[in-house]
């Protein structure tokens, strides 16, 4: 019996930790709903705007990241073109409201942008992960402490997913290697 009982214990657990590590969703899957202010105070829903016609939804590092603000000034270039096939663009990030301004300065971003304060939104996605102890000594020998920063090590992995109108997942882009986009056109060629 008690053998058993570690077996059941040691299951649950794995159960649990497995959960918590990022997962891509698939085309077909019903996307989260989220629903939040964006940085100019707007309430930005997904189940709203994906009445109106498809949705980008990106999740991105912080203003710090070179290859997320080089890929959100290629959404923000792309933007007439998601515009004529009747698709918004929204961006989601665990940093905070002053640093998301830099993030515009930078990118020149006029899609919403969502502070996603207590990483519910992350977390609803699968894309959250805790950096490890060996990259957050990294990082802070770059002179980033993210904890300072925005209060945690989490981050999201740097996502992409269009929402169609019936709310389910027409395209995924999830790379665990942050360098790594979604190409520009190949989102416009799912739409």
């Amino acid at each position: 019996m008690k053998q058993l009982f570690t077996i059941i214990l040691a299951f649950s657990l794995l159960s649990t930790f497995a959960q918590d590590k990022p997962a891509a969703f698939k085309v077909g899957d019903v996307a989260p709903n989220l629903m939040a202010k964006d940085h100019s105070g707007k309430m930005v829903s997904l189940k709203e705007l994906s009445k109106k016609g498809k949705v980008v939804v990106m999740f991105y590092r912080g203003a710090w990241c070179p290859f997320c603000n080089k890929y959100m000034s290629q959404l923000e270039a792309a933007l007439p073109e998601f515009s004529a096939k009747n698709t918004t663009v929204i961006a989601i990030t665990p940093e905070p409201e002053e640093s998301i301004s830099k993030a515009l300065e930078k990118t020149k971003a006029t899609f919403s942008i969502i502070y996603d304060k207590d990483r519910k939104i992350m977390k609803d996605w699968k894309v959250a992960y805790s950096m490890s102890d060996d990259m957050k000594t990294k990082y802070k020998g770059y002179g980033l402490d993210l904890e300072k920063q925005q209060g945690d090590w989490m981050l999201p992995v740097p996502a992409t997913y269009v929402i169609g109108q019936n709310g389910k997942i027409e395209f995924v882009h999830f790379d665990e290697n942050y360098q790594q986009r979604a190409d520009i056109k190949n989102i416009l060629m799912s739409l």
